[in-house]
This record gives structure tokens, C-alpha cells and sequence, in this order.
């Protein structure tokens, strides 16, 4: 079974041809909530992330996967990140930019085959996801996927003027201790 493989999807590795499309998703002000980004990237700093992707994620705590199509278009990104070896856990994070490829099951197709690639190749524990509390499409994805909530953190992000509560969501897997 290929773990990166889905029926609708697969995830790969960034490419230095992901530039434009990087760059178009890390400048959409719409993505910044979601992302914790505050100012826009230049191609200059968004190719030199591209010349580092590479890296080990035991070395730089984090690993980007594309999301791609059958038809080898990418539609979104998911990350792994916060990777902590010693806990055997790590954040998940996933966008899929267009609005029109929403709702198609390619964020759950993702998630889960990131999960399973957490879990069989990465030996972790549990993987976990922050979500902020008027995301309901984000809380139900998670949801839907297994995830339970762990926690409410009242008024933990400042976005538009205003706090906003955050849920900590936690996927434990039970075949590893």
C-alpha cells in the first residue's frame, strides 16, 4: 500500500516548479489566518525555501507536501510541522487554495493519507491540529477524520481586531507506544 497515494489525489515533495503556485498561495490574504502569516513573501525568499525543502524534517522540524490531482495538478499543500522526535508528535496543517476544488474530498483524501504516512514511516504517537473556532468546514474535516477534541483555548488568536477561541484536535495512533 503507497501511503502518499489516494484514490482522488497523491502528495509529493515540493519542487523548485511549485514556485509560482507557492507563491500565489503564501501572498493570498485570505490563507494568512490560517497560515499565521503577517506580511507577503518575495520569490527571491519563497526560492530559497524551495533550494532548503529538501532537509531532513529531523533537522528542520517541518515537511511540506504538495497536494496533486490525478491529473498532476497541484491543489493545496499540507504540512507537517512542530515536529517533536522525542514526544513522537507533530502538527498538521492543510489548504487546498481554490475554492472550486473544496468540498470534493481531496482535504480528506489528504489528511488521512498524512496520517498514515505519520504513523507507518514517522513512528509518531499522535498528530494534532490547531483550529480556530469559526472554522466549521476545518472542524468537521478533522472530525470526520477521527480526530477528537483535546482542549479550548479562549481567546488565543488575534485576527481582524478581534480574539478568537481555538480548539486543540488530536489523532492518537493506538498501534504505537
Amino acid at each position: 500500500m503507497l501511503t502518499l497515494k489516494g484514490e482522488k489525489l497523491y502528495l509529493r515533495a515540493l519542487e523548485p516548479e511549485d514556485l509560482e503556485f507557492l507563491h500565489e498561495l503564501e501572498n493570498n490574504e485570505e490563507f494568512w489566518e490560517v497560515s499565521a502569516t503577517q506580511a507577503p513573501f518575495s520569490k527571491f525568499l519563497l526560492k530559497k525555501y524551495l533550494e532548503n525543502s529538501h532537509l531532513d524534517i529531523y533537522e528542520i522540524k517541518q515537511l511540506r507536501l504538495v497536494i496533486c490531482n490525478l491529473k498532476d495538478q497541484p491543489i493545496g499543500l499540507i504540512d507537517i510541522f512542530d515536529f517533536e522526535p522525542k514526544d513522537r508528535r507533530a502538527a498538521i496543517g492543510i489548504l487546498i487554495a481554490n475554492p472550486e476544488e473544496r468540498q470534493k474530498g481531496f482535504g480528506a483524501e489528504s489528511l488521512s493519507l498524512v496520517c498514515k504516512y505519520c504513523f507507518k514511516h514517522m513512528g509518531l504517537h499522535q498528530v494534532y491540529a490547531n483550529i480556530t473556532a469559526d472554522n466549521e468546514r476545518s472542524l468537521r474535516l478533522f472530525e470526520n477524520r477521527g480526530f477528537t477534541q483535546a482542549g479550548l483555548k479562549k481567546e488565543w488568536t488575534f485576527v481582524n481586531g478581534r480574539f478568537k477561541d481555538e480548539y486543540l484536535y488530536q489523532l492518537i495512533n493506538k498501534n504505537v507506544h
